[in-house]
């Protein structure tokens, strides 16, 4: 320690943490105990922030990727100024408390990003620096850097093992990221062990080879080497940083280097043990002395000042570059310019049409010059997904070795680029575009095929947990696909994706539906929109003679009926079924069946509904209806009812054209229609 009073500093934080998890009984000691020196000297010698205003836009950003040792951080939040009370940090882990088991965005304030599921909180911390580096790219000016902060975090063993941390830190060490640092909490202890029974590889090496600048610290305790590596981290512009700080995992206590030290309370007798070890009064609990108090409490007009000369950089950027301020206070602030979706195209009917995918990326395109905040990508997919962005560039490192890249006013360099580059990395990418989204001024988007949303359900959720504004772009929704075969088949990748709450799946029926589907992912700002989207192609519906899209707003809608708008039956589908059901309808009502066709390309939106306007789609007096969807069964019972039938898929596919197998596994007109008649002749 570099002083007593820096102790002193230390230990409070390690002892507020030490007592929430005991006055808990539930908890995770071991982290704070030993990362609170490294904690210590970033918030109180380096870190940007305003305690007063957690949204100030230019602060940098602290990742606890380690989430279980959220009572550390916060300890520091709440010594720090932020709004949260001493008896909030006594509720720690309790109902409606502002400190839960780990940390939550936009629960607790000064949380950036919500962490546990470890290596998520490392990859979105990739995706915030190169939030950073794109806008600074786009609006800094020669004497006007208005975007210039760090995003830290700080990351554990078990991140570091996590597949999702090894391919965000390969590609941040491509992109030569250097305003990004991590601080590794190299304990050598997980939950059940010590890591030298999973983890012997040299972690540095690994580092190294991706790329990253990395510095050791022997000491986890040796404050001046810490302050010293974050200088030295923070002045290595070219590439990213990894600190590798050996420390003792539950420093101190009876536990200290065990396991049992990492998530459990340590006991009354082990708390007492630890304090008097470290020279702490045993009593009272949650003692936090004057003077540290103060101490710690001047990040608080350190912070006004801070945001005061930024703010001053502000005036003067807006005063030289007006419209470039204008633009970029709107996407700061999440709006989207009036007539954004101007350009948007009205697709003309067309029995033979066009894929979604393909009238997706017409559609992107036609927007994306407009809203300057949108930005993604895909997971080495995109002439699959269609997903590129014309004309706007790629975001990578141009520079050579040796240039300032993150620290040049230049905008023309590759970081300006709106298309990223993800490759093939979909766990990576969806957690990176978390942290694109959750750093603001950004709407960022990933794709890649339906199938493989497997591999990126963790971030989807967390996304969804978060309430982020991310659109998924997930194409080759279907068994249509063809002869890649049921590897790739989706089958009941809809239904996993429609169990999470607060995500907003929406699979359109046509291109028209899938112009409206990217107004509504645009403006949903509150939670992810995931679409769903075709390879093959589907028709063009004639507008003239079905209701318009805009139906798509309400996410079921009547998209034809019977002349006297009394039908006996209901047919529904969603994406590309739902031109078959139009098809069968034709031929039903050529039989005298009165047929009302529904497209419900959103359970979501139509669940979002009053159960009034929900009994205008679906009124409760017609029993008979038949769901077709290229997929599982699973949740549809809820609009057919109990009397209805579906059309789905309960095996895998196989490998064969898409003719072929639609035709083997009954999505045809006249399967559809024979259900049909069979659901009638109940």
């Amino acid at each position: 320690m570099s002083n007593d009073f820096d102790k002193t500093c230390i230990d409070t934080i390690r002892f507020l943490a030490v007592d929430m998890v005991q006055k808990a009984n539930s908890g995770h000691p071991g982290l704070p105990l030993d990362a609170a020196p490294m904690a210590y000297a970033l918030w109180t010698r380096w870190l940007k922030f305003n305690p007063g205003n957690p949204q100030w836009f230019d602060r940098d950003r602290f990742v606890l990727s380690a989430g279980h040792g959220s009572a550390l951080l916060y300890s520091l939040l709440y010594l720090t100024g932020y709004e949260l009370t001493l008896d909030d940090i006594k509720r720690f882990r309790q109902w409606g408390s502002k400190t839960p088991g780990h940390p939550e965005r936009g629960h607790t304030p000064g949380v950036e990003t919500t962490t546990g599921p470890l290596g998520q909180g490392m990859a979105n911390a990739v995706g915030m620096a190169m939030a950073e580096a794109q806008l600074a790219a786009r609006y800094n000016r020669p004497g006007h850097r208005v975007i210039d902060h760090c995003t830290y975090a700080l990351v554990s063993d078990g991140d570091l093992m996590e597949g999702v941390a090894s391919e965000a830190a390969s590609l941040a060490g491509h992109l030569r990221l250097g305003k990004l640092i991590c601080l590794y909490d190299d304990n050598a202890v997980t939950l059940s062990a010590g890591t030298d029974i999973t983890f012997s590889e040299d972690r540095r090496r690994r580092f190294d080879a991706y790329g990253w600048h990395t510095i050791r610290v022997n000491d986890g305790n040796d404050l001046a080497a810490i302050e010293a590596a974050l200088e030295t981290a923070r002045a290595k512009r070219t590439r990213p940083t990894m600190i590798l700080v050996r420390t003792h995992l539950g420093y101190g206590s009876p536990e200290q280097d065990s396991f049992k030290a990492h998530g459990s309370p340590l006991g009354a007798e082990g708390v007492r043990k630890t304090k008097q070890k470290l020279g702490w009064p045993t009593e009272p609990d949650f003692l936090v002395p004057d003077d540290v108090l103060a101490h710690f409490r001047q990040a608080v007009p350190r912070g006004e000042e801070l945001e005061a000369a930024w703010d001053a950089r502000v005036d003067a950027y807006a005063k030289a570059f007006p419209d470039l301020h204008a633009e970029l206070q709107q996407s700061i602030r999440g709006e989207l310019a009036e007539g954004w979706d101007a350009d948007i195209p009205v697709f003309e009917a067309d029995d033979k049409g066009m894929a979604t995918r393909d009238a997706s990326g017409k559609v992107m395109n036609a927007f994306a010059a407009r809203v300057p905040a949108f930005t993604g990508g895909s997971a080495d997919l995109d002439p699959s997904t269609k997903t590129v962005l014309k004309g706007l560039g790629d975001f990578n490192p141009v520079a050579s070795e040796g240039e300032d890249l993150q620290g040049s006013d230049s905008a023309g360099w590759g970081y300006f680029g709106r298309n990223l580059h993800f490759g093939v990395r979909e766990h990576a990418m969806g957690a990176i575009v978390n942290g694109l989204a959750a750093h603001g001024a950004i709407v960022p988007f990933g794709s890649t095929f339906l199938i493989f949303s497997d591999y990126m359900r963790p971030p989807v959720r967390l996304a969804a947990l978060m309430g982020l504004h991310v659109v998924h772009v997930f194409t080759h929704d279907s068994i249509a696909l063809g002869e890649d075969g049921p590897t790739h088949q989706p089958i009941e990748q809809l239904a996993n994706l429609r169990a999470i709450p607060n995500l907003v799946l929406i699979r359109p029926a046509d291109a028209n539906e899938t112009a409206m589907a990217w107004r509504v992912a645009m403006e949903t700002k509150d939670r992810p929109v995931l679409l769903a989207l075709t390879r093959q192609d589907v028709p063009t519906l004639d507008r003239r003679r079905f209701a318009a899209a805009d139906g798509l707003r309400r996410g079921g809608y009547v998209l034809s009926d019977p002349p006297d708008g009394k039908p006996a039956l209901i047919l529904i589908a969603s994406g590309s079924e739902v031109g078959l059901i139009v098809h069968a309808a034709e031929r039903l009502q050529e039989e005298g069946v009165a047929v009302r066709c529904v497209s419900m390309p959103s359970w979501e939106l139509f669940d979002a509904l009053t159960q009034a306007e929900r009994d205008q789609v679906l009124p409760p007096s017609v029993r008979a209806r038949l769901a077709v969807e290229l997929g599982v069964s699973q949740g549809w019972e809820r609009y057919i009812g109990p009397d209805g039938d579906m059309l789905g898929m309960e095996r895998f596919g196989a490998s064969a054209p898409a003719k072929v197998l639609l035709e083997s596994f009954g999505f045809t007109v006249d399967a559809v229609v024979a259900r049909a008649r069979a659901l009638l002749a109940r």
